[in-house]
């Protein structure tokens, strides 16, 4: 019966785009399109969908060889469900009329009516809306991708498709409203998140948080990673992809996108450097994962501050986030939560440092120019964030454990999710 349902559901909403009767056409006395913004905004969202499946290898590496090809395809399967909801709702809920300051009106562009090739002068007055409207789709593609390294190896396929739909609906579209709507509320607080920290990484790690914890432990708990050049790959895809991701945001080829471009870059290095002499100043190995790990903390940390800090402040950043992750996933580690790829301690804790850092180095507006409303208000942030964050995940794992059994049979996952979920292991 659940597969037919899957089915029927499918081909309702493939029906509802088909007779939307959406049309990319131009507005008269629309702003003129940019050609070279527009030829960079769409490179750099290549480069954030790349990310994805960059995720997918740095993800998939580290777990144990049972579970390698699930995963992957976690991570993977969210390119297809996302875009589709995306599409139809997700849009229009992130960036629709606001509604009090908290969510997009779900009629404004359902089914991307209204999302034509002309510039929305309200959101990116150089590039068409569809282009805007494609770059934020890869954000919202990556956010649930990223929470499943912390139940991987325990749960249903299908259960974490509903759980990622509920999330994309009711916790990532809210927050990316609240954040970079011209009316969202945090964004008229003030609250600075030029790429992400909040909406992508703070949701993601703390979200991850709330899996861990209501899941549980894992049965049988390797700690031996699979394959560790598959990380190594990884790695390397996101921090290319991750220039998109942060230097795309400035919506523009222009100067806030070459200083964003080049804080990425010095913050995941400062970062991944860190990592490693920290572990030997610690008296353990300068790991090839430590120092993919390191990196990936920088590219988290710089996220909200990539377009308003400098140079030294990205190394800063860096430095700082790679030392706060490095302790918190020892502490991770000793704790009796099972947060299985250290999603929290990673981009929860990391998001956190670079949301708090930017309130403090944010040019002319941060703590350090003597201006605390700033930095109160990202305080204040960070908080309700958190807050939301943690108890909507927690309710929205227990409503889809209600509709669909989260985690897999005990049996199952001895034998590894690769098999008992999809039929294929990693020797095929």
């Amino acid at each position: 019966m659940g597969r037919r349902i899957n089915f029927i559901v499918l081909t309702v909403l493939v029906f509802i785009c088909l007779l939307s009767g959406a049309e990319y056409q131009l507005i008269d006395n629309a702003p003129e399109i940019d050609t070279g913004d527009t030829a960079w905004m769409i490179v750099a969202s290549a480069f954030v969908l790349l990310m994805t499946p960059g995720l997918a290898f740095f993800y998939g590496g580290m777990v144990s060889k049972k579970s390698v090809i699930s995963t992957m395809l976690q991570s993977f399967v969210a390119l297809g469900v996302i875009s589709v909801l995306w599409v139809i709702i997700g849009f229009s809920l992130a960036f629709g009329d606001s509604l009090y300051g908290i969510i997009g009106n779900p009629f404004t562009y359902f089914a991307f009516n209204n999302v034509t090739v002309s510039p929305n002068p309200e959101f990116s007055a150089t590039i068409p809306f569809l282009l805007f409207a494609l770059f934020q789709l890869k954000f919202a593609i990556i956010t649930p991708a990223l929470i499943t390294g912390s139940f991987a190896e325990r749960i249903r396929f299908r259960s974490y498709i509903l759980f990622m739909v509920l999330f994309s609906l009711f916790i990532y579209s809210p927050l990316a409203h609240m954040t970079w709507h011209p009316d969202g509320l945090l964004r008229n607080w003030g609250v600075l998140d030029f790429a992400g920290g909040t909406v992508v990484h703070m949701s993601a790690g703390i979200a991850a948080l709330a899996g861990a914890i209501y899941l549980g432990k894992r049965k049988e708990r390797i700690e031996k990673p699979a394959n560790i050049p598959y990380v190594i790959l990884g790695t390397g895809l996101l921090w290319f992809g991750w220039f998109g991701f942060n230097a795309g945001s400035a919506l523009g080829a222009n100067e806030d996108a070459v200083i964003a471009f080049a804080n990425t870059n010095l913050a995941s290095a400062a970062s991944m450097i860190t990592w490693i002499f920290l572990d030997r100043f610690q008296n353990r190995k300068m790991s090839s994962l430590g120092a993919c790990i390191g990196a990936i903390v920088g590219l988290v940390a710089i996220t909200p501050a990539a377009g308003f800090v400098t140079i030294g402040q990205s190394i800063f950043i860096g430095f700082v986030a790679a030392i706060v992750s490095n302790f918190a996933i020892r502490l991770n580690k000793k704790s009796e939560m099972d947060d299985t790829l250290d999603v929290f301690p990673s981009h929860g804790v990391g998001g956190i440092v670079g949301m708090i850092l930017t309130g403090i180095l944010a040019k002319d507006v941060g703590l350090i120019y003597g201006e605390t409303t700033t930095f109160f208000y990202h305080v204040l942030a960070l908080i309700i964030v958190a807050a939301y964050t943690f108890v909507g995940s927690y309710v929205l794992y227990k409503i889809t454990d209600m509709l669909l059994s989260m985690r897999v049979r005990e049996d199952q996952e001895y034998r590894g999710l690769d098999i008992s979920q999809h039929g294929e292991n990693i020797e095929n």
